[in-house]
């Protein structure tokens, strides 16, 4: 490469040209071989993600519940009231994080309706 500065930067800019499309290049090759999916395999895609989320949702909170309570239970000595108490908490915050899902989904789609 040449000491001149204004050389160096034609030279790079040259480069960054060459290696810009090489990357389109390759991101058309890609987009060729990516397989086509249907909406409605799109749709279910998407509905199952959200079903298995609410689902995550609501028996981690239920199985935390439960845990909180038996430890406490094994603490105090209280049985089974520990477990009972926080079991039906545990049944509520699941409750609760499936509404908040559902709210935080229900503003995603009016938004989705909105810009289509």
């Amino acid at each position: 490469m040449s000491d001149d500065p204004e050389k160096k930067e034609a030279e790079l800019q040259a480069r960054l040209a060459k290696l810009d499309e090489a990357l389109k290049a390759r991101d058309a090759r890609e987009a060729e071989r990516a397989p086509k999916v249907s909406p409605e395999a799109r749709g279910f895609a998407k509905a199952m993600s959200a079903g298995l989320s609410v689902f995550s949702e609501f028996v981690a909170a239920v199985i935390v519940g439960a845990g909180l309570g038996w430890l406490i239970d094994r603490w105090t000595g209280a049985r089974p009231w520990g477990l009972v108490i926080f079991l039906g908490l545990g049944a509520a915050a699941g409750f609760w994080n499936v509404y908040r899902l559902a709210l935080r989904q229900q503003a995603q789609d009016e938004r989705t309706k909105d810009e289509g």
